[in-house]
C-alpha cells in the first residue's frame, strides 16, 4: 500500500528511512507548537485552544502535501505571519483576532484561485527579487524585534521611543541563553536545536520556580474557542486590502521559495530545474491555510525545516505524513505547552530573525534603484510595527525611484497597480 500511495523504490527510499526523515523534520520544527499558542495568546485567543489548532492545522497541511503531492514537505503556523497576525492586524490595528482570522482565510482561498488558474508564475515573476529579498529580511527584523521585546531587553523610552533594559532580570538572561544555545547547538549540527533550547529554558525556570509545574501528558484542551470563530465579512473592508495582501504574499512567496529550496536539496527537480507537481503542492499550502483558520491559527505554510529530513534521506511524502502523525501525537502535551514561559520562545523568535535577515547579502547593493525600496521595505517593518505598512512602502518606493531615474520600463504592471492601490490607502485610509 506505502509502494502504490508514495511510489518507494522508484524514489529510491525505503519505510525506515522515511519514517527517520520525518522524525528529524519533526524535531526541528516542533517548536511550533509551544512558539504559536504564546503568540497567538497576545492577541486574545485562547493558549489551550490555540495549541490543538495548531497540531491540528500541522498535521491537516502535512497529510494533504504527503498524501496528494508526495513531497517530504511538512507545514505548520508560519513563523512571521503569526506575529503580523498578533501584534500589527490586532495589537497596532486594532482589528479583532476573529476579523484577523477572516482575513487569512481570505488570503488562503486566494492562493488557491491563484493555484488553480495558473496565474502563480505570473504574480511571483513581477515582483521584483529585490523586494522579495527585502521583504524577508524585514519580516526576520519584526520577528527580532518582538523577541527582543518579549525578552525584556528592548523596553520602552519616551525620549528615544525605544532603549535597552539594565539586563538584570532572571527572565532577559534566560532568554538571552535560550538564543545562545539555539545557535551553538545549530553549530554543532544539533537536529531540533530550538526545541531543546525551549525545553532547557523552561526546566531551568520550573527548579527556580518561576513557572509552576502543570505536568506532562493530558487529555487534550478544548478548541471549542477557537474553532469556526473567524469573521469573514468582518475582513470585507477596503483598510483591511493591505492587511490580505500581506498575508497571500508572504505566503505565497515563503511557500515558493521553501518548496524550490528543499526540492533542490533533495534532487526532486527535473532536468528543466523545474518542480514537478508544483500545483499540487501550492494547493496543499494553500488548503492548510484555509483549514487552519477553521481550527483557529494564522497562516499554515511550508516549513523549510523540511530540508532537515530531506538530508536523512526523506524523498516522498510519506516523511510528510510521519510527521502529521507525530503532530497529532503532540497533541498530548498541552500541559508542557502552558508551562512554556513568553521569555522560553523569545530565542527562538530571535533565531528566525538571523536566518531570514540573510537574505539581504543577495540583494543587488551595487543598483541602489534596487537596493533602496528593500532597504526601505525591510527596516520599516520593525519600526512601523507592521508588516503590511513595510511591504506598501516598499512598492511605492520601487515605483517612484524607478520613475524618477528613467527606468520606469523596468517596472512591471502588477508593481505599478500595487503602488497606485497602497497611495490610494495611505491617502484615504
Amino acid at each position: 500500500m506505502l509502494e502504490k500511495l508514495f511510489k518507494l523504490r522508484e524514489h529510491n527510499t525505503n519505510v525506515r528511512t522515511e519514517v527517520i526523515a520525518g522524525l528529524t523534520t519533526f524535531l526541528t520544527m516542533a517548536y511550533i507548537i509551544f512558539v504559536n499558542p504564546s503568540v497567538l495568546k497576545d492577541a486574545g485567543m485562547d493558549q489551550g485552544s490555540v495549541f490543538v489548532a495548531t497540531c491540528l492545522a500541522a498535521a491537516a497541511g502535512s497529510f494533504i502535501m504527503g498524501f496528494w503531492a508526495n513531497y517530504p514537505i511538512a507545514l505548520a503556523p508560519g513563523m512571521g505571519l503569526n506575529a503580523f497576525f498578533t501584534y500589527t492586524v490586532v495589537l497596532h490595528m486594532h482589528y479583532s483576532w476573529n476579523v484577523a482570522l477572516g482575513a487569512v482565510f481570505l488570503s488562503g482561498c486566494i492562493f488557491i484561485a491563484l493555484s488553480l488558474f495558473k496565474i502563480r508564475e505570473w504574480v511571483i515573476n513581477s515582483i521584483p527579487q529585490s523586494l522579495r529579498l527585502g521583504i524577508a529580511a524585514g519580516i526576520g527584523l519584526f520577528l527580532g524585534f518582538i523577541a527582543l521585546k518579549n525578552a525584556g531587553i528592548v523596553v520602552n523610552n519616551d525620549a528615544t521611543l525605544v532603549g535597552m533594559s539594565s539586563l538584570k532580570s532572571p527572565e532577559t538572561l534566560l532568554a538571552a541563553l535560550g538564543f545562545f544555545i539555539i545557535i551553538a547547538l545549530d553549530a554543532l549540527k544539533i537536529k531540533g536545536s530550538v526545541l531543546i533550547s525551549i525545553l532547557a529554558i523552561s526546566v531551568i525556570s520550573l527548579c527556580f520556580g518561576m513557572v509552576q509545574y502543570h505536568g506532562i501528558i493530558s487529555a487534550p484542551p478544548s478548541i471549542d474557542k477557537t474553532f469556526l470563530q473567524l469573521d469573514i465579512a468582518g475582513a470585507f473592508k477596503v483598510s483591511m486590502i493591505s492587511v490580505i495582501f500581506a498575508f497571500l504574499f508572504v505566503d505565497l512567496f515563503d511557500t515558493a521559495g521553501t518548496l524550490m529550496a528543499v526540492a533542490q536539496r533533495g534532487n526532486l527537480l527535473d532536468a528543466k530545474g523545474n518542480l514537478p507537481r508544483l500545483n499540487k503542492a501550492l494547493l496543499a499550502d494553500s488548503s492548510a491555510t484555509v483549514i487552519g483558520t477553521i481550527f483557529g491559527t494564522s497562516s499554515t505554510t511550508s516549513y523549510i525545516e523540511s530540508g532537515s529530513g530531506v538530508e536523512a534521506g526523506g524523498r516522498t511524502g510519506l516523511t510528510a505524513v510521519v510527521v502529521g502523525f507525530l503532530f497529532i501525537l503532540a497533541l498530548l502535551f498541552s500541559p508542557l505547552a502552558e508551562m512554556i514561559p513568553e521569555y522560553a520562545t523569545a530565542g527562538a523568535l530571535f533565531y528566525v530573525c538571523v536566518l531570514m535577515v540573510s537574505s539581504l547579502s543577495h540583494i543587488e547593493w551595487n543598483d541602489l534603484t534596487e537596493a533602496a525600496p528593500a532597504v526601505i521595505a525591510a527596516i520599516m517593518m520593525p519600526l512601523a510595527y507592521s508588516i503590511a505598512d513595510g511591504i506598501a512602502l516598499g512598492f511605492i518606493s520601487y515605483a517612484v525611484i524607478k520613475l524618477l531615474s528613467g527606468r520606469y520600463k523596468q517596472v512591471s504592471i502588477s508593481v505599478w497597480c500595487l503602488a497606485v492601490i497602497f497611495i490610494v490607502k495611505f491617502a484615504f485610509g
